[in-house]
């Protein structure tokens, strides 16, 4: 790394490969039919592997998990088709029970919402005086970086922009919490946090090594000229370097929006070496089989969201809220960093894990950022926790990719 401190002490992650990292190709499972013989039964609408492990975080039958993807689902496309038809709303979420509750613009809208099958509420400030009040908040601590701040985000469910306290009071964050405070209850903030940092480990035991370091494998695209490219957090690959599988070389970074002590976008991209691919299922390290890669259309907040990761490997939880921005401290007394466009989530993760892939059902939903600097999972795959990580669709937006899916 370029910065002046020892290699051995950074604490970036390992991620996990997603599926054969070096494959040359990937078996679908697909069989062709002939004629006469018995049609081969339908496939199940979701990765049995997945709705167990599911269900074992919801506390739910399994019967009970797939009614639930079912209903999000369902709820997804008729929210979909409420914004194909220019219904004025102001966001969704989902509630603990599943139901996805749309905030509705005004009556008019909210009746709209409801005719729709769908829960509405006209909220008092909704999604867009949300973000420009969380706007406003990130300029401030983009000018200097708030250490006793861990986090603030739009919280649709409590129509607040919600700011996470970890007690440290330095003149940064005073002035950042005065500013937040003075938009009355349209800002909450909750104290007794923790503070944050990148996930990372040194080695040994990586899925990918760079410089002494390691980190976790993303996700596969493509950009427009069909170059293959790894999608990964971008402070993985600050320095832009060279990527090893299993000690042998696969990619090279190219692109990254991270850096320390600055402005920073925890998005970046390395060019896969000719010969090289990106697997098309998440690992879940034997907990729950494969799961496939079919598109990364966004999870509203509330749905259900599972993670792979070298060090704490397959953990579940649910998406927490999107467009946050966090304060990530240095634990090699580097400058704090001010991170935005995250999203948060109840998903477990520790040091290691960082660029993991976060999945919800068969949609790529991001990379792992990080979490709580002292977090511990129980080893389970619903263990209690929260973590934050870079949105997949942002990421392929501004480079331009493609995802490879199954």
């Amino acid at each position: 790394m370029k910065h002046s401190r020892k290699k051995n002490a950074r604490r970036y992650i390992v991620a996990t490969s997603i599926g054969a990292l070096l494959s040359a190709g990937v078996a679908t499972g697909a069989y062709a039919g002939t004629t006469g013989e018995p049609s081969a039964p339908a496939a199940p609408a979701y990765q049995p592997e997945m709705v167990k492990a599911l269900a074992t975080t919801l506390g739910v039958s399994e019967k009970a998990a797939v009614e639930r993807l079912d209903r999000e689902a369902d709820q997804q496309d008729r929210f979909a088709e409420l914004r194909k038809d220019r219904v004025d709303t102001l966001g969704a979420f989902f509630t603990k029970d599943g139901a996805l509750v749309v905030n509705a613009a005004d009556a008019d809208a909210a009746e709209e919402v409801r005719a729709a099958g769908l829960k509405a509420r006209v909220p008092e400030r909704g999604e867009s005086e949300l973000d420009r009040i969380k706007a406003q908040l990130d300029a401030k601590a983009l000018k200097s970086a708030p250490a006793g701040v861990s986090a603030w985000s739009v919280d649709l469910a409590s129509d607040t922009v919600t700011v996470e306290v970890n007690g440290d009071s330095d003149a940064a964050t005073r002035s950042f919490l005065k500013a937040a405070k003075s938009n009355g209850d349209a800002v909450r903030v909750v104290e007794g946090q923790e503070k944050l940092e990148t996930q990372a480990v040194v080695p040994p035991g990586s899925r990918m090594t760079f410089n002494g370091y390691l980190c976790s494998v993303g996700y596969g695209a493509k950009d427009r000229d069909g170059q293959q490219v790894l999608v990964t957090a971008g402070h993985c690959i600050e320095d832009l370097p060279a990527l090893a599988y299993n000690g042998t070389r696969f990619a090279k970074g190219t692109h990254t929006r991270f850096a320390l002590g600055t402005r920073s976008v925890d998005m970046g991209i390395a060019t896969v070496d000719a010969g090289n691919s990106i697997g098309l299922d998440v690992t879940t390290y034997g907990r729950a089989g494969t799961v496939p890669v079919k598109g990364s259309k966004r999870a509203p907040s509330g749905a259900a969201l599972c993670k792979s990761g070298q060090t704490t490997q397959w953990t579940c939880g649910k998406v927490g809220s999107y467009n946050v921005s966090v304060t990530y401290t240095d634990q090699n007394g580097g400058p704090d960093t001010v991170v935005t466009g995250l999203a948060s989530s109840s998903v477990c993760t520790q040091g290691g894990d960082s660029g993991g892939a976060y999945i919800s059902g068969d949609q790529a939903q991001g990379m792992t950022s990080g979490g709580p600097s002292n977090q511990r999972c129980n080893g389970q795959v619903n263990s209690r926790g929260s973590s934050y990580f870079q949105p997949l669709d942002d990421a392929l937006a501004y480079y331009g990719l493609t995802l490879n899916t199954k």
